[in-house]
């Protein structure tokens, strides 16, 4: 057997100059030092109350992997069917569902509920942000449609996601609203919201886009792939949705040394605006991210813990 705790991080790529081939080659390698147990002291220790599995969601024409997390005491809802969190994990071009073992163990174990992380799509320059949206909408759907064979009830359903999974979280709660599909909240953690032009017109762009991370050239990149010319960016921005009146419930989680910080301000407000209930919850002196490395940035568990105590609450029976 291979010795997985050997797995080494590689170096982050010229955003600048990134090919395709290049992508493809560095979030293979990120994604396997990620879901090694060397990238634990970043990750954190998964929850020992829950139990976590591969599977695939059969779609029309594709399979999703998804990661489920599902209490260990209660296996195939012998207590009774769960509230449903529906997870999208942050990165956009890089990312696994494995990265957030750390916050999804937790939910599942002390709500308790059953967590599905997706495993969407990843960007690159055949694959744009709608179709990692599509991925994230069409899952939501899927265990909600079937929910006796998930052991979930689907009056307790939530999305929750951070960065680009957040975008991807917002935009299903809009989706879920226009399909009459009720959602009891969701949960967007430092969410990246606006793919438009206008992405980086934003303060906390000007203060934190080169410290304490490079976020400008990543974004760049990512806005690239996320909206390629001649679509509409405006359609995978919730940000400018037309309208989010009637949408779940939310709190948005804003770490404030965060390049897209105002994202998620702008975005809490234009909620609340349209008479959406709407907590923000900003967190001074966090980074990017943070919800996800709690090895190395201490806001993390009471971020951890206000997310969950949000859901208990929403999700309540």
């Amino acid at each position: 057997m291979s010795d997985v705790t050997a797995v080494e991080r590689p170096p982050e790529p010229d955003w600048a100059t990134l090919t395709t081939d290049e992508l493809v080659a560095y979030r293979d390698a990120e994604n396997r030092f990620r879901a090694s147990e060397g990238a634990r002291a970043l990750l954190g220790v998964p929850d020992p109350g829950a139990a976590m599995h591969w599977q695939e969601v059969a779609l029309p024409g594709r399979a999703i992997p998804v990661r489920v997390y599902r209490p260990a005491s209660a296996p195939g809802g012998d207590q009774g069917p769960l509230p449903l969190v529906l997870h999208v994990h942050g990165g956009g071009v890089v990312g696994t569902a494995v990265q957030c073992d750390w916050a999804n163990s937790h939910v599942a174990a002390r709500l308790p509920a059953l967590v599905v992380s997706v495993e969407h799509r990843l960007l690159d320059e055949n694959t744009p942000l709608s179709a990692a949206a599509d991925d994230g909408w069409d899952v939501l759907r899927h265990v909600v449609r079937h929910a006796a064979r998930w052991g979930v009830d689907p009056a307790r359903t939530a999305v929750f996601g951070e960065s680009c999974g957040a975008l991807i979280s917002a935009l299903a709660a809009i989706r879920a609203r226009e399909a009459g599909l009720r959602l009891a909240a969701q949960v967007l953690v430092n969410p990246a919201v606006d793919v438009t032009g206008t992405m980086f017109d934003h303060a906390s762009i000007a203060k934190y886009g080169y410290s304490p991370t490079r976020a400008v050239p990543q974004l760049r990149f990512f806005q690239r792939l996320a909206a390629p010319p001649g679509t509409d960016a405006r359609a995978v921005s919730p940000l400018y949705a037309d309208d989010l009146g009637g949408a779940a419930p939310a709190l948005v989680v804003v770490p404030t040394r965060d390049a897209v910080a105002d994202h998620g301000r702008m975005y809490a407000a234009r909620l609340r605006e349209a008479g959406t209930p709407v907590r923000l919850s900003e967190y001074p002196g966090a980074r990017h991210a943070f919800l996800t490395l709690p090895g190395v940035e201490p806001h993390a568990e009471a971020a951890r813990t206000e997310v969950l105590e949000f859901l208990r609450t929403s999700l309540a029976t």
